[in-house]
């Protein structure tokens, strides 16, 4: 299972995210859930770092991605994150056993 965390302040803002497991939807290299959370999770970063040109810690390796805002949130922060997460709704909505999406106050 995909497990997907978000993490936000206590005034609701995301700070950042982590993607941990394989949906296990397919084969090796087949999985579409694998990918489709993947692509998600990668755009997020490409999004902030090079679209934004906020400054962000990440770290990607097989079953496992993390990124973290080094800055305060702001709006296009926010849009970019909250784009992510709608999908990854939808991808949980229609994988439920696949793939856990859990909202993390800090």
């Amino acid at each position: 299972m995909i497990k997907i965390s978000v993490m936000r302040q206590d005034d609701d803002k995301i700070i950042g995210l982590s993607v941990e497991g394989h949906a296990g939807a397919g084969a090796y290299g087949q999985d579409i859930v694998c990918a489709a959370v993947s692509a998600l999770a990668q755009s997020v970063i490409l999004g902030l770092a090079q679209h934004l040109h906020r400054d962000v810690d990440y770290d990607v390796k097989p079953g496992y991605l993390s990124i973290a805002l080094k800055a305060a949130p702001d709006e296009l922060t926010e849009a970019v994150f909250a784009v992510a997460i709608l999908g990854f709704a939808e991808i949980e909505k229609s994988n439920p056993k696949n793939v856990r999406l859990l909202n993390i106050r800090r």
